[in-house]
C-alpha cells in the first residue's frame, strides 16, 4: 500500500487531459517503444564511447498507472484496488523474456537495481512516441523518462520491488479518503491489468520465448494460441510484466494548423519546481515552455 505520510503530488500533470483525450481518438492505442541495447564493442557497439544501440517497437498504452481501465466484457473476473489514487504515469504489459524488458534492466543507472530473478525492477531509459492523426488532433507526443518493471514480487521486501514502489508513491496522488473496501495493493493492481487483456491475449503469456528459434523444443505448456481465463495462470503470471513509465519530460508537437505549428516541452520539477527554461511557465510540479516546432 502506498505510502500515505510522504508527500503527495498536489496537481494533475498539465498535459494529462490533452494526452488522454488525443489517444481517445485511437481505435488501437499504440506507440512506438525505444529502449537502450547494451552491447560490447565486439557485440558491434557504434563507438568504444556508446557502447549501446537503439532498440524501437510498437507497444499497446494500457492507461495511466493506479487507474485501471474500466472492465470490457472480455475481462476476467478479479478483486480491483478502490479508486484512492491517480497518476499521470503511462503503461504497458510485456513479457518478461522480451528483450525490451532485458534492456530496461540492464540500462539502469547504478542504484536502481533489479530484484533477485529480475522480476521487478530495472529504471533504465526509454521514449514512447505516440502519433493521434485524427483530424483536428494531429499531434506527436513523445514521452521520455524512466521504465519500472512490476513482477510477481511487487510487494515483497527485494530491493528492486521496494525501489519500485517507492518511486511509484512517489508519483502518485490521492485523489479520495480511504475507502471502506480496505488499502491499495500493487500487487492487485499487477492483477487487474492481467484481468483487463483478453483471453487469448492473456494466453500469449504461455507462448515459447519471443525471438527464439521455431527448432527449439518448447517448454512444458508452452504454445502459441492459447487462452487463458485464470487470472492466476501459473505459467502466464509467471512471464507477465507490468511496465510503468515516469516521465521526467513530454514533448508535444501540433500539427492541426498547418500554416501554425506549436510545440510544447513539458519538463518534470516536482514540489518545489522552478523554472529553469526562458519563457518557461510552472505549473504545478510540472514546467511549460512553447518551443519552435
Amino acid at each position: 500500500m502506498p505510502d500515505t505520510s510522504s508527500p503527495q503530488l498536489i496537481t494533475a500533470a498539465p498535459w494529462r487531459a490533452a494526452f488522454l483525450s488525443h489517444l481517445s481518438h485511437l481505435s488501437s492505442p499504440t506507440f512506438t517503444l525505444a529502449t537502450l541495447h547494451p552491447t560490447t564493442q565486439a557485440d558491434g557497439a557504434p563507438t568504444p564511447t556508446l557502447p549501446c544501440l537503439p532498440r524501437a517497437r510498437t507497444c499497446v498504452f494500457r492507461g495511466l498507472w493506479a487507474t485501471l481501465p474500466q472492465s470490457s466484457s472480455s475481462s476476467a473476473a478479479a478483486p480491483r484496488n478502490p479508486p484512492l489514487y491517480e497518476s499521470d504515469l503511462p503503461v504497458f504489459t510485456t513479457d518478461a523474456r522480451s528483450d525490451k524488458l532485458t534492456d530496461m534492466f540492464d540500462s539502469a543507472a547504478a542504484g536502481d537495481v533489479e530484484a533477485s530473478g529480475g522480476m521487478t525492477g530495472g529504471g533504465g531509459p526509454v521514449e514512447a512516441v505516440f502519433w493521434v492523426a485524427a483530424p483536428g488532433v494531429r499531434t506527436q507526443w513523445r514521452v521520455r523518462g524512466h521504465a519500472w518493471v512490476l513482477g510477481p514480487d511487487v510487494e515483497g521486501e527485494s530491493e528492486g520491488a521496494g525501489r519500485v514502489r517507492g518511486v511509484l508513491e512517489g508519483r502518485m496522488r490521492r485523489v479520495v479518503g480511504e475507502s471502506e473496501g480496505g488499502g491499495w495493493s500493487f500487487a492487485r493492481e499487477v492483477t487487474g491489468h492481467f484481468a483487463g487483456l483478453s483471453p487469448l491475449m492473456r494466453g500469449s503469456f504461455r507462448s515459447p520465448p519471443p525471438g527464439t528459434p521455431v527448432a527449439y523444443h518448447t517448454g512444458k505448456g508452452e504454445a502459441v494460441g492459447q487462452r487463458v481465463d485464470d487470472v492466476e495462470d501459473e505459467i502466464a503470471r509467471r512471464n507477465f510484466r507490468v511496465v510503468v513509465i515516469v516521465p521526467d519530460e513530454v514533448d508535444q508537437v501540433d500539427l492541426s494548423d498547418e500554416l501554425m505549428p506549436r510545440r510544447w516541452l513539458y519538463v518534470y520539477r516536482g514540489l518545489e519546481g522552478k523554472s529553469k527554461v526562458p519563457g518557461g511557465e510552472v505549473i504545478g510540479e510540472w514546467e511549460k515552455v512553447e518551443l519552435w516546432p
